[in-house]
């Protein structure tokens, strides 16, 4: 009798965890950077608001999964965007942005119109407005210490790229450092890294920028 007690509810286990597999429809791995600390003290950061932060490269790679019923497994998307403003602060309010878009040239033109959707819907609708749409060879590869990423790099053809590093005890200036910003898209996992380089050389947004060494990088997951 007790183990026809315990059938149910290893029945129901099995039926959530093939749930919440089948819910995961789409994950890979994810890169951002910005021109402003993400992992910063307040005094930092307050010294940045709406003089930094305008600024942001997003990239994600699928590892397997499909979008709007199109595969994109080992596919690739770029989003640069230069806002109005701070991205992410709570004193920053109301921002417009401009978006260039780069879609891996591997894909089928569907699979670009998954990939700039996945994007979109990813970043919060942060990358609506595309002024500029590029096709390029894009390469993400992360960087792991352990089970988690701790560096990683993203080279979408000469017009964007990261070099990401994890953070060191020589990155600790003031002590008081946090993760002061949340990543701009949605994320399973990320952890705060060093951006040894953040550039754009692309045309779009009417500036063209290469940065070293801020703490202004994640490296992740997403899954959805």
């Amino acid at each position: 009798m007790k183990r026809l007690a315990i059938l149910p509810g290893v029945c129901l286990l099995g039926i959530l965890l093939t749930t919440g597999v089948m819910a995961q429809q789409i994950h890979g791995d994810y890169i951002e950077s910005r021109n402003a600390d993400v992992y910063t003290g307040h005094c930092f950061a307050m010294s940045e608001l709406n003089l930094a932060g305008d600024q942001a490269i997003l990239a994600w790679r699928v590892s397997k999964g499909e979008w709007d019923g199109v595969p994109l497994d080992g596919l690739s998307v770029v989003g640069v965007t230069r806002a109005s403003g701070t991205l992410g602060s709570p004193y920053s309010e109301n921002l417009t942005s401009k978006t260039v878009l780069i879609l891996d040239e591997r894909a089928t033109s569907e699979q670009r119109k998954a990939l700039a959707s996945l994007a979109r819907t990813m970043s919060g609708n942060l990358l609506d407005d595309v002024v500029r749409t590029e096709i390029a060879p894009i390469r993400l590869e992360l960087e792991f210490m352990g089970e988690h990423p701790s560096g990683g790099r993203v080279e979408a053809g000469s017009i964007a790229s990261i070099v990401a590093r994890s953070l060191t005890a020589k990155d600790h200036i003031c002590g008081n450092e946090q993760t002061y910003y949340p990543p701009l898209a949605s994320t399973a996992h990320s952890m705060p890294v060093v951006a040894s380089l953040d550039q754009f050389n692309g045309a779009g947004l009417g500036v063209s920028w290469t940065l070293r060494g801020k703490r202004s990088a994640f490296v992740g997951h997403f899954a959805r």
